[in-house]
């Protein structure tokens, strides 16, 4: 029997509030797992609606963080339950020319999303170094490779650091069937993974100068520069299109042909998406003076340069869950 707010009768609010406790880091499992930061939160939400009603039948034989997990994983397994796997659109084709017409666009349940470091991290994200590092789009993205019981091991046992014991009561497995799915999934994922980007560290003077620079000549649209901060391998991609663009040359082709509505652009910058250096993208609208929402872009490091320049473009969506104005005066 439920009350009025949906929590059983004579759960305890202190239960409740145990639940919320582990809200953060069951959204980042549920993100790796599915790879949009909305399916997450609903995940989470089913997971907390499923415990809720079946609190009376945990009694402490394993963790609640334990429970809440294969409870997790069991509302993400439901997700997953069909051939659809997210990716970006460096998995689906070659780059393309700069001046190529963008194609149209596809739906948003083809592409990883971002996620903001405030639903995945505590106050202190430098103290998740390695919760960073598998939550960056890279690693998302192969993931979704994975069939949905490997990509669940492989995050539990790798990032998770839970014993097979423990993944194989979560998965209602056995330990020896753990570990065999888990050495299938390190092999495709060593096929399929890209080579990695940097942490980033925002104590880090050198990365930090770069993100600046990087914003400055955005802003002034000073091309030259901006290719000087660029990998020579970098990409350049704007989900919900599936064309992407490689090499510090093309992006500034690029940006100056098809991507010229971009000039006199600014950056509003966020907490941070997947671990890296996030900014609220506006670009001029038709009233001088006002600055409509763009995209979410995202920077991926390497080596002291930018290896990837991530603009998501669905706003409508993604403004809201960055906390972003609709307009910039």
């Amino acid at each position: 029997m439920n009350d009025s707010s949906g929590f059983p009768v004579g759960l305890a609010p202190d239960v409740l509030a145990s639940f919320e406790s582990h809200r953060r880091e069951l959204c980042a499992y549920a993100y790796r797992m599915l790879g949009s930061s909305f399916e997450a939160e609903d995940a989470v939400q089913e997971t907390f609606t499923r415990a809720w009603k079946s609190y009376h039948s945990f009694e402490g034989r394993a963790s609640l963080r334990s429970w809440l997990y294969k409870i997790t994983t069991n509302v993400c397994l439901d997700m997953l339950d069909g051939p659809q796997r997210r990716a970006r659109p460096m998995d689906l084709s070659s780059p393309s020319r700069p001046d190529s017409p963008l194609p149209a666009p596809r739906p948003d349940y083809v592409w990883i999303e971002p996620i903001p470091n405030a639903l995945a991290f505590g106050a202190d994200p430098a103290e998740h170094a390695s919760a960073k590092d598998a939550l960056r789009l890279a690693f998302v993205a192969a993931c979704q490779h994975l069939p949905a019981t490997q990509r669940a091991i492989l995050i539990m046992r790798e990032v998770l650091r839970f014993s097979a014991s423990e993944t194989a009561e979560a998965l209602t497995m056995s330990p020896a069937s753990v570990n065999s799915a888990l050495q299938r999934a390190r092999a495709t994922m060593s096929k399929v993974q890209p080579s990695s980007t940097d942490s980033y560290d925002e104590t880090d003077d050198d990365q930090r100068k770069l993100v600046d620079d990087f914003v400055t000549a955005f802003e002034a649209y000073d091309m030259d520069t901006l290719t000087t901060l660029l990998k020579a391998d970098v990409a350049l991609s704007m989900p919900p299109f599936e064309l992407w663009i490689s090499g510090p040359e093309n992006v500034a082709a690029f940006m100056l042909g098809t991507g010229s509505g971009c000039r006199d652009s600014r950056l509003i910058r966020l907490d941070g998406a997947n671990g890296l250096p996030a900014f609220g993208h506006y670009k001029p609208s038709d009233e001088p003076g006002v600055w409509v929402p763009w995209s979410i872009t995202v920077l991926e490091l390497q080596g002291g340069a930018i290896a990837g320049l991530n603009f998501f473009l669905d706003t409508a969506k993604l403004f809201p869950l960055f906390g972003l104005a609709p307009e910039l005066r």
